[in-house]
């Protein structure tokens, strides 16, 4: 339960921030969202035989400073409800610092479960580099203090989501992919955002067209890296996420929008 719920709010908060080396260098530019947005979402997970609501989820994007600069300060928070407090109570609450290049500042997250984790990654700037520190806790004993340098267009886990609202699906064939690179822990992973086509659905009792796509993800807790993790993303200007699916050797966990407000269009 643990490892599912985490790995989504971190792909969650990776739908929604954009972090890069700078926003040129990716080639995406912010159109989607704007200060005072929030989106809430139910979270439901399968594992085994139990198919039930996991909890919820929500996040903010807010003007703030960091370090005495503008910047936007993006929040989500996510834990179990009901039944899956039963089998493992979860919460966690991820933040994103960015400056208004949409460059990331700072990532922390802080994990109340069985064990107690407090993450932070610091990022600074030059020129076409970016240099990383990412330290961690467990029970208040540091697991690591690791520094590394990073040469492309990096995110952190909670900010690869404002990157995929920023895509440009239109100019995309089904089948086309993009290649990002992103810190987790203590290194550097690789993912591919696949292009799936477009579709209609429906969302809070109204059909909706929207955007699909796969993310193929290099890591040990998914079933499939080529199917990791699946989205479905509104074909309008604010490109929300309405629907998450994340397929891990555990489970698998769905995350559909509840409600929406604060909408840049």
């Amino acid at each position: 339960m643990k490892t599912k719920i985490t790995l989504i709010a971190l792909i969650f908060a990776s739908l929604f921030a954009l972090t890069d080396v700078q926003a040129q260098r990716c080639g995406i530019v912010n159109t989607a969202f704007a200060p005072g947005e929030r989106v809430e979402y139910d979270l439901f997970f399968t594992m085994g035989i139990i198919r039930a609501r996991a909890g919820r989820g929500s996040i903010t994007i807010e003007e703030s400073t960091f370090r005495g600069q503008p910047a936007y300060r993006a929040q989500m928070t996510v834990g179990t409800t009901g039944a899956a407090n039963v089998i493992q109570s979860f919460t966690e609450t991820s933040t994103s610092f960015l400056d208004k290049s949409f460059r990331p500042l700072q990532y922390s997250r802080e994990t109340h479960e069985r064990s107690h984790i407090v993450e932070t990654i610091d990022f600074t700037h030059s020129g076409d580099q970016t240099n990383i520190r990412s330290v961690r806790y467990i029970n208040d004993e540091q697991r690591f203090d690791y520094s590394f340098t990073a040469d492309a267009c990096t995110f952190d886990n909670f900010s690869i989501l404002l990157f995929v609202r920023n895509m440009d699906f239109s100019s995309m064939n089904v089948g086309d992919r993009k290649h990002v690179q992103f810190v987790t822990g203590r290194r550097l992973s690789n993912m591919y955002i696949n292009f799936l086509g477009t579709s209609t659905m429906r969302i809070n009792g109204n059909r909706q067209e929207v955007y699909n796509i796969s993310m193929t993800i290099f890591e040990e807790a998914f079933t499939n890296p080529s199917d990791a993790i699946s989205a479905s993303i509104t074909r309008d200007a604010n490109r929300i996420p309405v629907e998450i699916n994340t397929h891990l050797r555990v489970g698998a966990v769905r995350m559909v929008m509840r409600s929406a407000s604060g909408l840049r269009h």
